[in-house]
């Protein structure tokens, strides 16, 4: 299971003293401000590649309302990259040299005469301020004055079967704000964002697994069923918990003890420590502590219907629980947002970052590449490269659809998975044996075939690819310098011979076919509220999965913060600290039998028996070394031990 945002998404500058300033470029960075008149700068991003001139339906009607946010670009956005890059490389003299909120925020952040002058600039357009942040302004008003404002003509587009507006030409500020601003959004409407406010509605509708279960991997052979791939092969897990997966990741002695990991998603479970604390009980993970999970929630929230918002409280629920199964002694703090509209999810980030509120941030929400505006792109970087700067590291699903051609009809990754300031968690299939012992894994991707009427053969095998681990190569983000010399060439150059970002870089657990144990409460077909348990997966799991390792390696490592982490599990790669995931680590192909309630609770509305085959990612391939499936592989015992300090 993953969420999908609304798609239903006075300081010194550091040039002097980092020389490597221009390979921060290759982190994603948005370009510098091109002029394009005298008078004015060009804010690149800001027009979206779906308002073309086949699409163009006509100006925009001057009394439509816009609805805008102008952030900031702060002090020094290039010295923000550049000692982001360097305060997260194992190899810069300024390795884990973090700053506080408040420090990077004096160094880095707006000053009151940026904030001032923009918001002059925008009055006299005609346009209203409805708000005002460290990062960004908002405004309203007529598209008039979003027009006089920010130098170009909205019109109205097609995409898909609707229309909505956006900028006929890149949106332009003037030269006099000196670059005090980084990017806009919210000058297409793509999608439709309403402005009213909910109540959150009651749980989702009751799920369950069916039996018969293993209890371990391989412990119940479906010996009455068909063989698949030339053998008898085992009913799936019923549901791996803490303790199978603290083993197979080589959690040894830590449990996370003085480390701060923040979960963001949208809205807020009702039900949660309530069910947090009768899962851990269950399933004899230890207990909760007092204080020892919180929440951070927006004081409303809004677009509740559309963006479903009780199917949000099972991905929190999940990342709760598996954070805590992994590491027992973390503190956790939710972060809600008040929807799953960018706008909303970039502020739980950025309440995090302005708060350090955790060093560990697990993120399992996201969308397709093709659905992020540049502009956008350009305001999530900001929040991570202040988050490096810190020392918080951001942890972002890859996506449950593959290279997403099933899903969309291109091959395509995820965002923000794909920001090269983040670390994107890819998914595996897991094989804990008797005695927790670590089998195998493959890479997560599943092709279904049903059991035949007579019982005698599964139709059509292997079946239709379902589900698997996001990954690829991106076609907006430039090859980050700490991929170069791991990933290959053929990956990183599939879209531009310069290279671009390959997605994932670690991975985990994911497959809903070898998942995780999770308690909810969930709403009962007689209307009733009840605590049940069902198996999930998804790299919404893998992501509080590795969020959770990485504060045992904290711990290990003294608690030092990792921050931003992946110059430094890029350096481990070659040290023998991670599994080497490919798909078929017996040699043979790989499968298991499921059962099913057809009406997701009982019997009643009879059983579905599959057979789920194992290590089948659309187009993409775990192979030996660095893959697009599960990144350089998944934590193996010594990796934890690795951050310890000598």
């Amino acid at each position: 299971m993953r969420s999908n945002r609304a798609k239903t998404r006075a300081g010194v500058s550091m040039a002097a003293t980092l020389p490597l300033l221009a390979g921060a470029l290759a982190l994603g960075i948005p370009a510098a401000h091109a002029a394009d008149h005298p008078s004015r700068d060009a804010i690149a991003g800001t027009k979206p590649q779906w308002a073309t001139a086949k699409a163009d339906k006509g100006a925009t009607s001057d009394s439509t309302k816009v609805n805008a946010r102008v952030y900031l670009a702060g002090r020094d956005a290039k010295g923000l990259a550049a000692y982001a890059r360097a305060v997260s490389d194992p190899r810069s003299p300024l390795y884990r040299k973090y700053m506080s909120a408040k420090q990077t925020q004096t160094r880095f952040g707006a000053t009151k005469a940026q904030v001032a002058a923009v918001k002059s600039w925008l009055k006299s357009a005609g346009l209203t301020v409805t708000g005002s942040t460290q990062h960004y302004v908002s405004v309203s008003g007529d598209v008039a004055a979003a027009e006089k404002a920010f130098g170009t003509q909205l019109h109205n587009y097609t995409k898909g079967s609707r229309t909505f507006h956006a900028p006929s030409s890149t949106a332009t500020v003037p030269e006099a704000l000196q670059g005090a601003v980084l990017t806009v959004t919210g000058l297409d409407n793509a999608p439709h964002k309403a402005n009213h406010a909910d109540t959150l509605p009651p749980p989702d509708a009751v799920f369950k697994n069916s039996g018969p279960f293993s209890t371990y991997f391989g412990s119940n052979t479906a010996t009455t069923l068909p063989d698949a791939y030339g053998t008898k092969i085992p009913y799936a897990v019923k549901g791996y918990t803490g303790k199978q997966l603290r083993a197979a990741y080589g959690a040894g002695k830590y449990t996370g003890k003085g480390v701060r990991i923040a979960i963001t998603d949208a809205y807020a479970s009702p039900t949660i420590a309530f069910d947090a604390a009768s899962y851990a009980k269950k399933n004899g993970d230890a207990g909760w502590k007092t204080s020892q999970l919180h929440q951070a929630l927006p004081g409303t929230f809004t677009r509740t219907t559309e963006c479903k918002a009780s199917g949000w409280y099972g991905e929190e629920t999940l990342d709760v629980e598996a954070v805590h199964a992994v590491a027992p002694a973390a503190d956790v703090t939710y972060v809600g947002a008040a929807s799953c509209y960018d706008d909303d999810l970039l502020d739980s980030l950025s309440k995090v970052v302005d708060n350090h509120l955790a060093d560990i941030v697990s993120n399992s929400w996201g969308d397709v590449e093709a659905n992020q505006t540049p502009d956008l792109a350009a305001a999530y970087d900001q929040v991570f490269q202040f988050g490096a700067v810190e020392g918080i590291g951001f942890y972002f699903s890859s996506g449950d659809n593959g290279d997403e051609v099933a899903n969309t009809g291109t091959k395509q990754v995820d965002t923000p998975a794909n920001s090269a300031w983040v670390t994107a968690v890819g998914g595996t299939s897991l094989a804990v044996g008797k005695g927790d012992s670590y089998q195998w894994e493959t890479g997560w991707g599943t092709e279904k075939a049903t059991l035949s009427t007579d019982g005698k053969s599964w139709t059509g095998f292997p079946g239709a690819y379902t589900s698997g681990a996001g990954g690829g190569t991106s076609k907006n983000v430039a090859q980050p310098y700490y991929q170069k010399g791991i990933v290959p060439n053929g990956l990183a150059t599939a879209n531009s011979a310069t290279g671009n970002r390959v997605v994932p870089d670690i991975a985990a657990i994911a497959d809903p076919n070898t998942g995780f144990l999770v308690g909810q409460t969930q709403t009962f077909p007689d209307g009733s509220q009840q605590y049940s348990e069902y198996r999930i997966g998804g790299t919404s799991l893998a992501a509080p999965v590795i969020a959770a390792v990485q504060s045992l390696a904290q711990e290990a490592g003294g608690g030092t913060a990792l921050g931003f982490a992946n110059p430094a599990i890029y350096s481990r790669f070659s040290k023998n600290l991670f599994h080497d995931v490919v798909d078929k680590p017996t040699g043979k192909d790989l499968a298991v039998a499921r059962v099913d309630f057809v009406n997701g609770l009982d019997a009643k509305g009879g059983v579905a028996v599959s057979v789920r085959s194992l290590g089948k990612d659309s187009s993409l391939q775990a192979t030996k070394g660095y893959d697009d499936v599960t990144g350089v592989g998944s934590p193996a015992p010594g990796y934890v031990d690795s951050y310890r300090r000598h």
